[in-house]
């Protein structure tokens, strides 16, 4: 089964720009939240250079579900685009 390349791109495309809403948003309404969990993605919780063990595990959980949603909602797109 080949892909189509226009479709699979598109939903690409319109995932990336909802997680950009999704994290603009995040940013505007919670600056100091968003700031701790974008932190411990990057690990720069500590920008001095250490980086403390549960923060490392609580940004391996995030980037986890964060990976698993995308991939999700990617393939609904994609089928969804398929179907139109």
């Amino acid at each position: 089964m080949e892909l189509n390349t226009h479709k699979f791109a598109l939903a690409g495309a319109v995932l990336a720009g909802i997680w950009y809403v999704v994290c603009a948003a995040i940013v505007a309404l919670m600056p100091k939240t968003a700031a701790t969990l974008f932190s411990w993605m990057t690990h720069l919780l500590n920008v001095e250079g250490a980086v403390s063990f549960p923060e490392v595990i609580y940004g391996f959980i995030e980037v986890i579900i964060l990976a698993y949603v995308t991939v999700y909602v990617f393939a609904w797109l994609y089928n969804t685009l398929l179907k139109a």
